[in-house]
């Protein structure tokens, strides 16, 4: 909101604006666009915006990559949210790595597991190759496809601020056409100057919440009053998730916060000062630390 004396937006209304300016201008400049939904706090304030865009209508499809091991939870209310708001939902899967038991703690690692649950079929589902299921708000049912038209770009909720590679990240972040990223040879961006043409094979990430904090994520959630997962909240066991994954991979931190305020109470207080987002998920440190040599090969 502005400020009541000078008439300034707030920086949470810059943020908002920002964002809903790139996902209008990527709506415009690419023929076939999805938005890929985790579930998390972040894209799910990346739907927000996007409906605030599009004035309560979400013109593109949904992509989540189900990997199997997800919080039960989550894909309840993956599933409540698309019926709820009407929304087209694609969920890729890697269904042979699954059966075949390809997974942690099947007998992979931590890094392969990510590969064989997420990148491989967050690949296969933006190029049209893999199978998936699609939730079809007009019929209420779900539908199995083999193959369906590529998409030329995605918008993506990663944040700067929450893990060192995206740090790296241009607002409109090219891919080849195997979805892999040269983190060197991405385009300057100056005074919010966006490049929205490619070359033809170009594969496009975008970032509307790239200048977005940690705090500012909960502050919006807070002033929206965004429905989340009860697992980011103290259930009165003194532990919250920060980050969700993978439930064999993704651990709680200890918190006494019960709801979006106290939780930013919490980050403005400093008590995670030194203790990464991203601490809970066990992949980060078996990847020496970093997510960057996963993201390269097209990894959120």
């Amino acid at each position: 909101m502005s400020d009541a004396k000078t008439g300034r937006l707030s920086k949470l209304d810059k943020l908002e604006s920002q964002s809903v300016f790139i996902i209008r201008e990527a709506y415009k400049s690419f023929k076939n666009i999805g938005m890929l939904w985790s579930i998390g706090k972040d894209s799910t304030v990346l739907l927000w915006l996007a409906k605030k865009a599009f004035f309560g209508h979400v013109p593109f499809e949904l992509i989540h990559i189900d990997t199997s091991f997800k919080i039960p939870e989550m894909i309840a209310y993956r599933d409540r949210l698309a019926k709820e708001l009407k929304l087209r939902l694609v969920v890729g899967q890697n269904i042979k790595a699954i059966a075949e038991k390809r997974t942690f703690p099947d007998g992979l690692d931590r890094i392969s597991c990510c590969k064989e649950l997420k990148t491989i079929p967050l690949r296969q589902t933006l190029d049209g190759t893999g199978p998936r299921r699609v939730y079809d708000p007009n019929k209420d049912a779900w539908e199995e496809l083999e193959r369906a038209e590529p998409y030329n770009a995605v918008i993506v909720g990663v944040r700067s601020d929450e893990e060192g590679s995206r740090s790296k990240e241009r607002v409109f972040s090219a891919r080849d056409e195997k979805n892999e990223w040269d983190a060197s040879a991405q385009p300057p961006e100056l005074w919010n100057l966006y490049k929205t043409e490619f070359a033809p094979g170009t594969h496009v990430r975008v970032h509307p919440l790239l200048d977005w904090t940690e705090l500012n994520v909960w502050e919006y959630i807070e002033r929206e009053k965004i429905p989340t997962i009860s697992v980011y909240y103290n259930q009165g066991d003194g532990k919250r998730y920060r980050s969700l994954g993978c439930y064999p991979c993704t651990n709680p931190v200890d918190s006494d916060a019960h709801n979006p305020k106290e939780i930013i109470e919490e980050l403005i207080s400093g008590k995670f000062r030194n203790i990464a987002e991203r601490s809970g998920r066990a992949q980060d440190k078996d990847g020496g630390g970093t997510l960057e040599t996963l993201r390269k090969e097209g990894y959120m």
